[in-house]
């Protein structure tokens, strides 16, 4: 099977609300022309399209055919579609190439959370006979698992502090997020609960962004740039949706999907936790030690573009690669109920 790389990844601001439609198609369109124009290739030498984003979010049906006028009417293209994060998309466009069908790809993500309830309309991934009719909210079924974790000496509040502003002083030297500072968890701890045992620093700001990647096989990689960023392992499990019925201090399909995908000797990695407690126990199901650089872009609670935060932190690792930071990176995505379905992607430099 074919080799794949990622040989081109841009994004747009995170931004608390962008005036646009909720198709995506303003935040794609300089995104689709920065990442062409950085590759060199035109619309007509992408061999398969792949996006992720939700019906729900946009609160229309269909709305990633909207989307599709972000890449123009002609030429005819070959395109796919997941509702779920763009990351997911990736792996298809992945299995395209591996397969020898096309050689290259461009997967793209959006969403523009502004335009409605995050908190609501998270309920709607929840089980639908038991859980959504309740309409949980999200923050306050993510604070149950954070007390969870509390209570069984894996984390404490200050740990989550830590995080938040470790993530806000990396987002300084990125451009693109939404919330950076110089800031120490003391700070961070006086401020007030938002859903016990959270503070608004520990969970991911509402943010409207999109991001988009290109794929190349074995030699056009090596063609198309100078370093690609080599995907040597790509696995995603899944555990059940109902929250009670699994252990929330942990993550088993993070865990099986890292031994899959063989993540020893990873020097960064770009986590998909959108609040802190889940970066916590994400570095402990992953066996991360101190020697990793954790979210150098300041990661998803720096700015959470839903539908493509997962993706950009591929793009965010491979980044690392690319730029000779790192020989080694893993990526993580996850979609789902407090990490319900979790992705693993592990990039080299060669």
């Amino acid at each position: 099977m074919s080799e794949v790389a990622v040989v081109g990844f841009a994004q747009a601001p995170n931004v608390r609300r962008t005036p646009g439609t909720t198709n995506g198609v303003e935040m794609l369109v300089p995104v689709f022309h920065r990442l062409l124009a950085d590759t060199g290739l035109s619309k007509q030498d992408i061999g398969f399209w792949c996006s992720g984003s939700s019906d729900y979010l946009a609160g229309r049906a269909f709305s990633f055919i909207a989307a599709v006028d972000a890449i123009g009417a002609f030429p005819p293209i070959m395109e796919s579609h997941v509702e779920m994060d763009a990351a997911w998309a990736l792996y298809e466009a992945w299995v395209k190439i591996r397969t020898g069908e096309v050689d290259t790809a461009l997967v793209y993500g959006f969403g523009k959370s502004s335009a409605g309830e995050l908190r609501r309309i998270m309920a709607m991934q929840m089980d639908p006979y038991l859980m959504t009719p309740l309409w949980p909210d999200s923050i306050g079924v993510a604070g149950l698992q954070a007390r969870l974790g509390i209570d069984a000496g894996l984390w404490t509040e200050r740990d989550m502090a830590e995080v938040a502003a470790s993530s806000r002083r990396a987002a300084l030297s990125n451009p693109d997020a939404q919330l950076a500072g110089d800031t120490t968890a003391e700070e961070l701890l006086k401020q007030p609960y938002l859903a016990d045992p959270l503070r608004a620093h520990d969970c991911a700001p509402i943010t409207d962004g999109a991001a988009a990647i290109i794929l190349a096989s074995g030699d056009k990689a090596r063609d198309l740039c100078d370093k690609p960023a080599w995907i040597s392992g790509f696995e995603h499990r899944v555990d059940t949706p109902l929250i009670g019925a699994r252990d929330l201090t942990t993550s088993p399909s993070t865990i099986a999907a890292a031994k899959a995908a063989g993540v020893d000797g990873v020097q960064v990695a770009e986590l998909h936790a959108p609040f802190t407690h889940q970066d916590i126990l994400l570095r402990q199901a992953l066996g991360l030690g101190e020697e990793v650089r954790v979210n150098p872009s300041g990661g998803v609670l720096a700015g959470h573009p839903m539908f493509a935060a997962g993706l950009i932190r591929i793009g965010a690792a491979a980044a690392e690669i690319r730029a000779g930071r790192a020989d080694r990176a893993l990526a993580h995505a996850t979609s789902g109920p407090l990490l319900q379905q979790n992705l693993v992607c592990v990039l080299e430099g060669r």
